[in-house]
């Protein structure tokens, strides 16, 4: 028999955490030094602070006119596609909308097939996808790439055979998948892959969910409305507008048990500050459709979120449309941009504009609102 004392423990817990600590900056520095490179496109928004921006500089005003097709490529599927292929050194890989097929392919060898993923999904998923069966991308990190498919199965894929090293299932099985899909391109942040869901026309509920890059298990999932225990808010810590926002926040501006069904998925784009650990994004419209069936600010539909990386947990919320009766939706990109200068005061802010016609720039540690202005003079 071998007995572990204390001591014995003690040290084994540490070299455990100092070994997951190592993992984690590991797969983290990765991914940042491949995408900070240009000649790389790691992610789908380029980099964390959703900027979309190359600064690869060969190709100019003056000389595109003389750009010549050098080989291309079918997918096959003759739908709506969304996203963009990934580029990971000499391989490019590309997704397609429902089936959700992945292709890699060899860019020094005129877009050679290298592998190709097919799943087989239930077709009862097409009816419930809206808009069009798309999806927005694969994400990769620790030599995976990761698929968010439409039936909301995650799986992570080895880069260099395409064999699938672990498959979760996203959808909330319990609420017996009604209206669930899966459209958005995940993120990879540290050691966890972030995802998000589709379907509030139907009444999902939404929520962001973080699973361990390593083996697919879940880490941590945020509802955007419920319960504290479910939307992973500390009704005396987060904030809104510079105010804890109170106990059960995301219930008590719905009437009866309408947040149940309320909407608010999360089918966009997730950015990330490094420095401050946390995650923002925007949840989408509120559910049902018909605005008299759900009185109250149905919050945290609408909302801007700022989530720690490794709990979830929210730092702050600020809600764009309280009640919105327009299906904007809250998901386009919030970028990221340091050092602007905001009324005579350097901030680090977030940017975001929404489709409610509106801008705005938020302090990203503090969730302070600097400026909301409508970008579209139509805005009434």
């Amino acid at each position: 028999m071998r007995v572990l004392t204390k001591a014995t423990y003690i040290l084994t817990t540490a070299a455990f955490l100092s070994l997951g600590a190592a993992y984690t900056a590991s797969a983290n520095e990765d991914l940042a030094k491949l995408a900070s490179d240009s000649k790389n496109w790691a992610m789908q928004t380029g980099d964390y602070a959703n900027t979309r921006y190359s600064k690869l500089n060969q190709i100019t005003a003056d000389n595109v006119k003389n750009l010549q097709v050098k080989w291309t490529f079918s997918t096959g599927v003759l739908r709506g596609h969304e996203g963009g292929p990934l580029i990971i050194g000499d391989v490019m890989y590309v997704h397609t909308p429902f089936p959700n097929n992945v292709f890699a392919l060899d860019l020094k060898n005129d877009g050679k097939i290298l592998w190709k993923y097919e799943p087989k999904q239930d077709p009862n998923v097409i009816p419930i996808m809206c808009c069009d069966t798309v999806n927005r991308g694969v994400a990769y990190g620790d030599g995976k790439i990761i698929l968010n498919q439409a039936d909301t199965t995650v799986v992570a894929l080895d880069a260099k055979t395409g064999k699938v090293v672990w498959s979760v299932k996203n959808g909330d099985q319990t609420d017996g998948g009604k209206g669930e899909s899966g459209t958005a391109a995940p993120v990879v942040v540290k050691d966890k892959v972030l995802i998000g869901v589709s379907g509030a026309e139907f009444g999902v509920r939404g929520w962001l969910a973080a699973y361990n890059l390593k083996d697919g298990k879940l880490a941590w999932k945020a509802y955007s409305e419920g319960p504290d225990a479910d939307t992973l808010i500390d009704p005396e810590k987060t904030t809104h507008l510079g105010k804890p926002v109170g106990k059960d926040s995301g219930t008590n501006t719905w009437e009866g048990e309408q947040w149940k069904t309320g909407g608010g998925t999360t089918w966009g784009w997730y950015s990330y500050d490094p420095k401050l650990n946390l995650v923002y994004y925007g949840t989408g419209n509120p559910s049902t459709w018909n605005p008299v069936q759900r009185p109250g600010d149905n919050r945290w539909s609408m909302t801007i979120m700022a989530r720690d990386a490794d709990t979830g947990v929210a730092k702050w919320l600020y809600q764009m449309t309280p009640h919105d009766e327009w299906d904007y939706d809250g998901i386009n990109e919030m970028i990221l941009v340091d050092g602007m200068d905001v009324n005579g005061a350097k901030h680090d802010v977030l940017v975001h504009f929404d489709r409610n016609g509106f801008a705005y720039t938020m302090d990203r540690a503090s969730g302070e609102l600097l400026v909301a202005k409508k970008y579209d003079p139509a805005v009434n």
